[in-house]
């Protein structure tokens, strides 16, 4: 039986799966990078230790596995979205560390971009919003503070690309150079409706088409491994950013349904068929992938800061050894004693777009503690949550009818059944939660046959728990009513 190895390179951490047919994990194999923090809200990665740790964790997982790339049908990519890279074509040497999707440093060119009126321009054509989040004007900071950089870009000496398409050019040794939609869609350069770069969003950012790959679809081949030699030959069909990927890991394909992914931050997306829907209230209009020739999209909230907040508290406060340890701690109080932690570290993304926010935590009594700090930090992710499903429900016009989810987090019973509380909808944790990773399989499965087609693949979803609303609603009420208390206490004073 043939197997299908998903590369996930993620915020913190690049992973590879080998799914069987049946869509189960075979053998998973992982690997941390470094985080580097030049300055106060700038987040870098080193293109190197993302190719270098996808490279090694793709070789360990097919080893333990006991296969050969013979055994592997397909690679499907999925990968952090908006971190922008850009490189030299002829050595395939980074000019700079890649600039995250966290980053904030053009928070100024985004602002400046706004007084000038643009905003409605690259909303109506993108359906996002200027905000430093997106690639766009991180690359436009690259061109405008690499010496030379411009120029040669023009040239067509650089490759631009987001995560997803270094590692398509590391993996073909640098004969392909192109992206999927779901990643461009992310970078506000390109249109919607079309599927394409726009050339006067690209006029407007001063960025030159000769530095872009080429847009195809998630699903269909775009190259054969060469670089590595136990797979060399494997085609390379599938590639997705992870929320994307995640939605279809969650065989969510019909308008209406929704998934909620539990990472680095929080992401939120609701399937929304063949046509766009415009948001009125400051979510994101995105493409969710291209299959067989026919573009669809989604709905999405993101949230910056989501199982990231454990982390911080694992790694800028101290008060818990692993992550896992969170829970056992917030456990020790029966409540979060009036204390609301608000992460606002990279600033507020949907439905707020305040790059200036910071965190905060309020309601700090002399009876508080470190078990209410940990019960807060887990608290935000599902209140920032909650947030986006009342913006979702409110620009569709009706109620959800289930919420899937996935992501690290969601192994954590007492979160999820606080989002079914905070939310008063059913939260399905599927048997599978992967699901980033499992998508990304499946939409490279789709495209040399692996499986035939959706259907054979929503055969294979199933729910291992539901969480229901158990927490009288008037409770919920006053907590949501205190947590948007101290949401209005980290928005900056200009938005």
């Amino acid at each position: 039986m043939p197997f299908i190895l998903s590369l996930d390179q993620g915020t913190t951490s690049s992973r590879a799966i080998v799914f069987d047919r049946r869509g189960r994990s075979l053998a998973t194999a992982q690997q941390e990078f470094t985080q580097h923090f030049p300055r106060p809200g700038w987040v870098e990665h080193d293109p190197r230790d993302l190719w270098r740790t996808i490279r090694h964790t793709a070789l360990t997982a097919v080893a333990e596995a006991n296969l050969t790339g013979k055994d592997i049908a397909a690679v499907g990519i999925t990968n952090q979205r908006e971190t922008t890279l850009l490189w030299d074509r002829r050595t395939g040497q980074p000019l700079h560390r890649a600039i995250v999707w966290q980053d904030r440093r053009t928070s100024e060119l985004c602002a400046k971009l706004k007084q000038q009126g643009l905003e409605a321009v690259f909303t109506r054509k993108t359906g996002l919003v200027l905000d430093p989040y997106f690639s766009g004007t991180k690359l436009r900071w690259l061109l405008d503070h690499l010496p030379g950089a411009r120029r040669r870009a023009e040239k067509g000496e650089l490759a631009f690309g987001t995560v997803d398409t270094w590692l398509l050019w590391q993996l073909t040794n640098g004969r392909v150079h192109a992206t999927d939609v779901s990643n461009a869609s992310r970078t506000l350069l390109l249109n919607l409706h079309t599927g394409d770069w726009d050339d006067e969003l690209l006029a407007l950012l001063r960025i030159p088409r000769e530095v872009l790959p080429e847009v195809r679809a998630s699903s269909g081949v775009f190259g054969e491994v060469s670089a590595l030699r136990a797979l060399r030959g494997v085609p390379i069909s599938g590639i997705a950013g992870d929320q994307q990927a995640a939605l279809f890991g969650q065989a969510c394909w019909s308008p209406g349904m929704a998934k909620n992914t539990y990472g680095t931050g929080c992401f939120l997306l609701m399937h929304t068929g063949d046509k766009p829907v415009v948001s009125k209230n400051q979510l994101l209009t995105t493409i969710a992938w291209k299959i067989d020739g026919r573009l669809e999209y989604a709905l999405e909230g993101s949230v910056f800061i989501g199982g990231a907040v454990v982390q911080w508290l694992r790694d800028g406060l101290g008060l818990i050894a692993k992550s896992v340890d969170v829970e056992k701690l917030a456990a020790q109080v029966k409540d979060n004693g009036g204390v609301y932690l608000v992460p606002a570290f990279a600033g507020l993304g949907a439905p707020h777009w305040d790059a200036d926010a910071r965190g905060v935590i309020v309601g700090l009594t002399r009876g508080s503690n470190a078990a209410h700090l940990a019960r807060a930090a887990l608290e935000s992710i599902a209140y920032q949550s909650a947030d986006l499903l009342k913006a979702m429900e409110a620009d569709c016009g009706g109620k959800l009818r289930a919420l899937r989810v996935d992501g690290g987090a969601v192994v954590n019973n007492a979160l999820m059944q606080f989002q079914a509380d905070l939310l008063r909808v059913p939260v399905v944790r599927p048997r599978t939660t992967e699901t980033t990773a499992l998508g990304a399989a499946y939409l490279a499965g789709l495209a040399v046959g692996f499986w035939k087609n959706r259907q054979e693949i929503a055969r294979l979803w199933s729910g291992e728990r539901t969480f229901q609303a158990r927490a009288p609603v008037a409770t919920t009420r006053r907590l949501l009513g205190e947590w948007h208390e101290a949401i209005g206490r980290a928005k900056s004073r200009v938005n």
